[in-house]
């Protein structure tokens, strides 16, 4: 069979199991394999396809080979085998070419052989897995080579072919032929392979296990090769990363570890986070650092602002349109730090903003704005999806409409909602669950006409409001439950999502903040602060009136 053939050959199953054992053809002294066979049968279970794709690299004469295409593929799988076989200009690798064919045709089982050196075959596999309906492969065994740099890149290559679940299986881990130090070992590639890889596989062989088996457990990725897969919609394993921004002060640091440990647990692939750092401690950077070390898939980098900047001149809250020229990257999701993540954000990420500047939702506190600004739809700048290659374009005409507005009551909302009054796209509010057990309760025309209903199972919840509210909110029976955010003095009460934020919490550098001495000293603080704005303004109101 030619090793050009993409599809995998079917010989005729004519012979019986008792009648094929006897034809096989082996060398009896270069049995490499039988040893494993017990241990393999223990792994088999982990392969749940009903129709298994193996890839085998190093076949030699195909002892491993039969029993996988016998034991694992069942009547519907098949097999792919590498092998250089001296690239056909010897008699050796012409005689053990025939052997090997001659002995997979024998199971009656699909295969193909690929004679060629790992890494030209490896891409070409690849490079077909771009329009396959049914990329990857369900088993790798990795024995081509026994250097370690070539054990490293048959691995990595072919983690890239592996399907999430997929087992890999890399021979001679513990060989006793070379010391383990040796570029001449594998297993110095196959370490420096699994420390590259950390987290995105369990290891399932024993420790003084001969061979090192994984079972992957990250999806797969076809990687680095194709610009057109963007066009090419069965490819989900093509993975161009999630930019997320935030900006953050020392005291929304705490949240913000919430917001980014949660999309990291319900969010799966490459994710990048921007981090505008408007005053963070060392401390805080280094709590924040200590939740992207638990995702291998995630990195973290901080920004700062340029001297000459809204934030400097107006106040913290307008960089939220300063990031936009400081951010390397094109496309953003920009996302308050008082937010949980609740769902996948990928559907989100991908969504189509119609050529339009942004995708935001619909503010539910004030649907159609307020008198100062517009009387027509009105968006929540807590969660924007921005095309900042065109947002880019205007960017100066922005920053002067924010310093023009710099008095008004929603500050920087009120501004990007005036210069993107004809360039936004309406999210689901389910992207931005805002005013949950609160406001969103209370009927008004406007509310009464969007769909709310979708907040319910938030995928992301926005705890809007202030984080300690005023006494008066909190007295006035007109307004209850108040709104305020789960870490202030008053924890947010009536949100149905409250105990799943302080849930998220304990899983950050933060754990256990909610029950120590710090959090009750600084509700008492803010208590106090609030109590003794509220008489003060009290006392100010009876004089207004006198």
């Amino acid at each position: 069979m030619s090793n050009q053939t993409k599809e995998p050959v079917v010989a005729p199953a004519s012979y019986s199991a008792a009648e094929r054992e006897p034809q096989y053809i082996f060398t009896e002294t270069q049995d490499w394999f039988s040893h494993n066979i017990d241990t393999w049968r223990s792994f088999l279970p982990h392969v749940t396809s009903p129709a298994p794709r193996v890839l085998e690299i190093g076949s030699w004469e195909g002892r491993s080979a039969i029993f996988m295409l016998t034991e694992l593929c069942g009547s519907r799988g098949s097999l792919v085998c590498i092998d250089h076989f001296d690239l056909m200009k010897t008699e050796a690798g012409r005689k053990r070419y025939a052997q090997l064919q001659h002995n997979l045709t024998l199971t009656g089982k699909p295969f193909r052989v690929v004679s060629e050196f790992s890494v030209p075959a490896l891409m070409s596999l690849l490079q077909e897995a771009i329009t396959a309906d049914d990329p990857g492969f369900d088993w790798i065994y990795v024995d081509g080579s026994h250097r370690a740099d070539d054990t490293f890149l048959d691995g990595e290559l072919a983690w890239r072919l592996a399907k999430k679940g997929a087992v890999i299986v890399f021979d001679d881990y513990l060989w006793d032929q070379e010391p383990v130090e040796s570029i001449h070992h594998p297993k110095r590639g196959v370490d420096s392979f699994i420390l590259l890889h950390a987290g995105e596989f369990e290891i399932i062989s024993s420790p003084d296990s001969y061979q090192m088996v994984l079972q992957k457990t990250s999806e797969m990725r076809i990687g680095f090769l194709m610009k057109e897969a963007e066009s090419v919609p069965s490819m989900e394993g093509f993975d161009h990363g999630m930019h997320v921004a935030l900006v953050v002060d020392s005291s929304y640091a705490m949240p913000a570890a919430v917001a980014i440990r949660s999309t990291l647990v319900h969010t799966g692939g490459r994710i990048t986070f921007y981090v505008v750092d408007l005053g963070l401690s060392k401390d805080d950077k280094d709590r924040i650092e200590e939740v992207i070390r638990l995702f291998p898939n995630a990195t973290l980098r901080f920004f700062q602002l340029p001297k000459e900047s809204l934030a400097a001149d107006m106040g913290l809250v307008w960089a939220k349109i300063d990031m936009i020229s400081v951010l390397p990257v094109e496309r953003v999701l920009y996302l308050d730090a008082d937010i949980l993540v609740r769902a996948d954000l990928r559907d989100l990420w991908d969504t189509d903003l119609q050529e339009k500047a942004i995708g935001a939702t619909v503010d539910v506190g004030h649907p159609m704005g307020h008198a100062s600004v517009q009387r027509e739809p009105y968006f929540n700048a807590g969660v924007m999806l921005m095309n900042l290659a065109k947002v880019r374009l205007n960017v100066a005409a922005l920053e002067s409409t924010a310093r023009k507005m710099k008095n008004f009551a929603y500050m920087e909302q009120d501004a990007l909602n005036v210069h993107f009054r004809d360039d936004w796209c309406a999210l689901d509010l389910r992207w931005n669950a805002q005013g949950l057990g609160t406001y969103a309760n209370c009927p008004s025309p406007e509310r009464d006409a969007l769909n709310l209903s979708t907040m319910g199972e938030g995928a992301i919840v926005h705890f809007t409001g202030p984080v300690n509210p005023a006494m008066e909110d909190v007295l006035n029976p007109h307004v209850q439950p108040y709104t305020s955010k789960p870490w202030g003095y008053a924890g947010a009460p009536g949100h149905p999502f409250r105990e799943e934020w302080w849930a998220a919490l304990d899983q950050t550098g933060w754990k256990g903040w909610r029950r120590s001495d710090e959090h009750s000293a600084y509700c008492l603080a803010k208590q106090h602060e609030a109590s003794k704005v509220g008489v003060t303004t009290f006392s100010a109101r009876v004089l207004e009136a006198i």
